[in-house]
């Protein structure tokens, strides 16, 4: 899956097809409209070029595409800044380097230190640049899914929102988590394709919710939020979600959950917390794990260290965590 012609044709589509053209001050004009959307010309004309080179641009014939053309299209598309850079980097493999596909991300001492001591009140995971969870702390584990229990080739945010039989069951706003999924994973697809052919192949043969929302072509980069999850320890929760990017470990990032100072969220993440305060992190290692601590130094934060890359997130990861 790489940025070939099928990747710009049904994404310029599908953005072309969601644009009112009233909303873009075209008339609406006396012959009825066959299809939704702005039709090719149109978007030409907004785009000050001719219909036969955004007819190439849109089907993937066209080479060598500028940079100001490919803005004057996202203005025209009335792209968001996240499917504009989309737009960008699907646009030809020419336009960026090549990058070796990373066979295992380690998560560096310092960052389980950090894990460890958020681990009183706050979940925080660290994400490889695939969706891939390579270490949590202990309340983490427990927050939505049970980390400690699912084999570490298993551990991917996409896998288990979409196959994992309590994924619905955990989150009252699925549908809402699912959409976003999907775009993040989008986004990350036109950065670093390479990561994300696995996961999504997967995906599209097993789960047929997924189907649906890649073929809606959506793009997204979200970075804060909100989200509920019914944790089976404590109740219906409301975390806010914050995710940060770590520049030096080659797209991993760090995601947080915390509750309002005071509200009852803050108070069940503290109460979770404590009922996981006993859990063994030796213990809930795989066995296989070439790199698993022994009983004795093994921290609080657990690590996937040898998990393979699978999908692809960016620093957008804080939806499907």
């Amino acid at each position: 899956m790489g940025h070939t012609p099928p990747d710009i044709s049904p994404f310029l589509k599908a953005r072309r097809a969601a644009l009112d053209p009233a909303a873009v001050g075209l008339p609406q004009g006396l012959v009825r409209r066959r299809v939704r959307g702005l039709r090719r010309e149109e978007v030409a004309q907004l785009a000050g070029i001719s219909v036969d080179y955004y007819t190439r641009i849109e089907q993937g014939r066209a080479h060598g595409i500028s940079d100001s053309v490919l803005d004057a299209v996202a203005r025209a598309l009335r792209l968001s800044p996240a499917e504009h850079t989309y737009l960008r980097n699907i646009a030809g493999p020419s336009r960026h380097e090549s990058r070796p596909v990373a066979r295992e991300h380690r998560v560096r001492p310092e960052l389980r230190q950090l894990l460890d001591a958020l681990d009183e009140s706050v979940p925080a995971f660290v994400y490889g640049p695939g969706l891939d969870i390579l270490a949590w702390n202990r309340v983490a584990g427990r927050i939505s899914f049970d980390l400690p229990s699912i084999p570490g080739p298993e551990r991917n945010a996409a896998r288990l929102v979409f196959l994992h039989p309590d994924a619905k069951a955990l989150h009252p706003d699925w549908e809402q988590l699912a959409a976003e999924t999907v775009a993040t994973m989008r986004a990350e697809a036109g950065r670093r394709p390479e990561l994300l052919c696995r996961i999504v192949c997967e995906l599209l043969d097993r789960s047929a919710d997924f189907r649906r929302h890649w073929e809606a072509q959506a793009v997204t980069e979200r970075t804060h939020g909100t989200k509920r999850i019914r944790n089976p320890l404590v109740g219906e929760v409301e975390v806010t979600y914050q995710v940060l990017l770590l520049p030096s470990d080659d797209g991993q990032v760090l995601c947080t959950y915390t509750g309002a100072r005071g509200s009852r969220t803050e108070r069940a993440l503290r109460e979770l917390a404590a009922l996981t305060r006993d859990d063994d992190p030796a213990a809930l290692l795989r066995d296989d794990d070439p790199a698993a601590l022994t009983r004795d130094d093994a921290p609080a934060a657990q690590e996937s260290v040898g998990a393979p890359v699978g999908a692809s997130a960016g620093t957008s990861v804080g939806a499907s965590a």
